[in-house]
């Protein structure tokens, strides 16, 4: 029997499809994006078995909804209009990859993969059902396919070529992670961290330079300061002056003074070298113990086996804490640098204490080997205490 026509639109089959899985793409979206951030979802998805491969089940789904998104795609924006067609594809997202996707992540779980893993993943995820939820939005539902317009964009809306373009980046995306791995995703993340690292030490030695440039080329203590404030002032009345061009001139002044009377250029000496330490730390963990990671995730464990004996902390655990501060070093050293740029020694001395006992910490966690006591990277991590600790 064919489906019953609504009046001057598509089947209500159709209709009533398009309701319903734009709901539960909604429902699953909410639900693995406050994995994403680290919270527990009050409306759990349907649980799989543990022995599923999460990042296995995460890939083959994102392949089957990238699939279909293309099918929708060509569905919708070529004559002729077939709501059965469209049914069909919805159909299968709904029976198939949109619950698996959601399910990866909920078998991802942080004590076999680490918690940084789970929430990657599960940020992907999150990006694929939002980004599928924006094509099956504009399924047309009064009977015709798309017009020219909608399947182009305009008036600054996102057209269904563009929609369906934006479904297939974000399901690559779960499907590198597979091809990834956990220890790949960890090594990235890290070397990102350092790269931020490096950004910060790059910038202090440029302030550092010019300020002493200024001094080679200026005619007094503080003259340089005064001159260029006053300048800025007396160009407020201007319109050749931008707002970013006065902030410009006038932080291009706030330079470390020739007396220096507290000591700023003695800390950013310190700093930068301690600094340039903390950036060869990034590098050898990612060599020497994140490279070598055993494989992730995890096998599960026995139950009943050893069951009154206290187990070791996971590697997982491990790494989860030490990724933890690895990514907050870089946050904080932004904040030594405005530091350094307001020229506030309490303010440079607190903010450094805060990062250098950071990147200690970090080289005590990952001291040991996965596996024994001592290896050629805990030597090292001793020699670097030492230095990270000495003011200068």
């Amino acid at each position: 029997m064919a489906s019953s026509q609504a009046p001057n639109g598509a089947p209500d089959a159709l209709q009533s499809l398009v309701a319903t899985s734009g709901a539960l793409i909604l429902q699953l979206e909410d639900v693995v994006h406050k994995i994403s951030q680290g919270q527990t979802p009050t409306t759990p998805t349907t649980p799989r078995p543990q022995s599923i491969d999460a990042l296995s089940l995460a890939h083959d789904s994102a392949t089957l909804i990238r699939a279909h998104a293309t099918k929708l795609s060509l569905l919708i924006i070529n004559e002729p209009f077939t709501p059965s067609a469209i049914v069909k594809v919805l159909q299968e997202l709904v029976a198939g990859p949109i619950p698996g996707i959601a399910s990866a992540v909920q078998v991802c779980d942080a004590e076999r993969h680490t918690a940084v893993a789970r929430q990657d993943l599960a940020w992907r995820c999150y990006r694929v059902l939002k980004e599928l939820r924006g094509l099956v939005d504009v399924i047309p539902l009064d009977g015709k396919v798309l017009s020219a317009e909608k399947k182009d964009g305009a008036g600054g809306d996102k057209g269904s070529i563009t929609l369906t373009g934006v479904v297939w980046a974000a399901c690559d995306d779960v499907i590198l992670l597979k091809n990834m791995g956990v220890a790949s995703l960890l090594v990235k993340k890290v070397q990102q961290y350092r790269d931020t690292l490096q950004d910060v030490l790059d910038e202090l030695k440029e302030w550092k330079e010019e300020g002493e440039e200024e001094q080679v080329g200026g005619e007094g203590d503080g003259e340089g300061d005064e001159d260029g404030v006053e300048y800025v002032t007396s160009q407020l009345d201007t319109t050749h002056l931008s707002a970013q061009d006065m902030l410009d001139d006038l932080m291009s002044t706030r330079h470390i003074p020739r007396d220096d009377p507290d000591k700023i250029r003695e800390r950013l000496d310190s700093c930068l070298r301690r600094l340039r330490l903390t950036t060869l730390l990034y590098a050898a963990i990612v060599k020497r113990r994140l490279k070598v990671l055993p494989p992730l995730p995890l096998p599960q464990p026995l139950a009943g086996v050893d069951a009154g004996t206290p187990a070791p902390a996971p590697v997982t655990q491990r790494v989860d804490e030490v990724m933890a501060t690895l990514k907050r070093i870089p946050e904080h050293f932004n904040e030594v640098a405005c530091s350094f740029y307001e020229l506030e020694p309490d303010a440079i001395d607190r903010t450094m204490d805060s990062c250098f006992f950071d990147a200690f910490a970090a080289s005590e966690m990952l001291a040991k080997p996965w596996q024994g006591e001592k290896d050629e990277f805990t030597e090292w991590v001793g020699k670097f205490q030492a230095s990270i600790k000495k003011p200068d």
